[in-house]
């Protein structure tokens, strides 16, 4: 299963636009939307006509319905998907670890910082950046991971 995972749109649905005009995007099957703002992943969701798991980020409240936090199972993985900021991400993902381990979760994807992520362990933590301010380069970003029954997910990120 190939899903994508964006982040930190704010707002700007042409960098959605553009995201998923990448080739990269074209076999996703479903999307994680890690947060900030709630509204882009209702048009991410509107435009792909799939299947978008989404969180709120610090940007979303009170506004946003959403849950702050999200487990999902994909394939055989659970993924816990959070913004990040309640989490403490700014300093470290050791809570974020912590709390995917609690879950029984092997994959973590949050994030908040606009700046991409991308550590394989225990637990596989990946942050896709932002695909419309990032933090850590000129481009925004996003991630496509091809999820194999038994495996490690194998993970790609894509600046647009």
């Amino acid at each position: 299963m190939k899903i994508g995972i964006a982040s930190d749109s704010h707002g700007d649905t042409n960098a959605l636009d553009v995201m998923l005009q990448h080739p990269a995007a074209a076999d996703v099957e479903a999307w994680l939307f890690a947060g900030d703002i709630a509204m882009d992943a209702e048009y991410l969701e509107m435009v792909t006509d799939l299947p978008v798991i989404k969180v709120a980020g610090n940007n979303d409240w009170p506004m946003s319905r959403l849950e702050d936090t999200v487990l999902a199972d994909l394939g055989d993985h659970r993924i816990l998907l959070t913004h990040g900021h309640l989490y403490g991400v700014n300093f470290s993902t050791q809570n974020l670890v912590l709390a995917a381990r609690e879950q029984a979760a092997d994959i973590a994807v949050y994030g908040h910082t606009h700046v991409a992520d991308l550590s394989i362990g225990e637990v596989t933590v990946l942050n896709p950046g932002s695909v419309a301010r990032p933090r850590d380069a000129s481009r925004g970003s996003f991630m496509v991971a091809d999820l194999v029954q038994g495996q490690k997910p194998v993970v790609k990120l894509i600046r647009i």
